[in-house]
């Protein structure tokens, strides 16, 4: 039976392969965008399969009513992916108090807003899967992603909460943990070209050679691969709760959770310390 989707952020990367492989093979989707223009060749292509709907997911009241009208147009919301996000890039003292609480009204309240809105559907149909897109960043933290890697390490949590949650209600979960993905022109993203770049102080010039070096060393994945993928864990009857997509991180983040087994191991002396004595009958 063909699924029925809702994707925020549609209208390019990762979230346009995802409505097209969906359309392709027969699915529906609700696709939103800032700017409903950016949809017209996926509704010239597929008509009623598509459902385009110009959506800020900032915008709690436009969320709520983008999700009603999408159910009420299709009839059933089975895949929910929340796929809005941008990455905020600058070191803690270059960063305003503006760019920290809008890097969190679209990467974390949005997705918030949109688990809201759906929830009650999946939870009637007593059936769902809401993919929550995180990042490899969500999992490990380098320099200079400080509010963006805050606000996937966020999603992460939020994921791994709502998945204990809705269990008993027939509703699946998975955060999906992308590295690096040609996106743009078919190569990798330049994560300090990508318009959201706090005000340079020159003392972390250095920082930022190292970044875009290792951002250049990263391998490119495939959008069209990751999309492929999508649909195998959307039509799984165990889906992870979480997933890396593309192979760059993984090194990596086996090196990042060994060190810090190690480092919680060698300090257990000093976190019996911080116990204190317990009373006799705790022991």
């Amino acid at each position: 039976m063909s699924k029925v989707w809702f994707v925020t952020g549609s209208s390019r990367g990762l979230g346009r392969n995802f409505v097209e492989a969906a359309l392709s093979r027969g699915d529906k989707v609700a696709a939103t965008a800032r700017n409903t223009a950016s949809l017209d060749e996926l509704v010239a292509a597929y008509g009623d399969a598509v459902l385009a709907l110009e959506l800020d997911v900032t915008d709690k009241a436009a969320v709520f009513e983008s999700v009603k009208r999408a159910k009420e147009h299709f009839g059933r919301l089975d895949v929910i992916v929340n796929n809005a996000g941008y990455a905020q890039i600058g070191a803690l003292e270059e960063l305003t108090e503006q760019h920290l609480r809008d890097q969190f009204e679209t990467n974390l309240f949005g997705a918030v807003w949109v688990i809201q809105a759906a929830l009650p559907y999946l939870r009637e149909q007593g059936s769902g899967h809401v993919i929550q897109m995180s990042s490899a960043a969500g999992l490990i933290a380098m320099p200079l992603g400080g509010a963006y890697q805050a606000s996937r390490w966020a999603l992460e949590a939020l994921g791994e909460t709502l998945a204990h949650e809705v269990a008993d209600f027939g509703v699946k979960v998975t955060v999906i943990e992308p590295g690096g993905f040609a996106t743009r022109s078919g190569k990798n993203p330049d994560p300090l070209d990508n318009g959201h770049v706090a005000e340079p102080d020159p003392i972390y010039d250095g920082l930022r050679r190292r970044l875009a070096a290792f951002a250049g060393k990263q391998p490119a994945g495939d959008p069209a691969a990751a999309a492929r993928a999508l649909l195998k864990i959307v039509d799984s009857d165990n889906p992870p709760l979480r997933v890396l997509f593309g192979q760059g991180f993984y090194p990596m983040l086996q090196q990042v959770y060994a060190d810090r087994l190690k480092t919680w191991a060698d300090w257990q002396d000093l976190s019996r310390e911080a116990q204190g004595k317990l009373d006799q009958e705790d022991r």
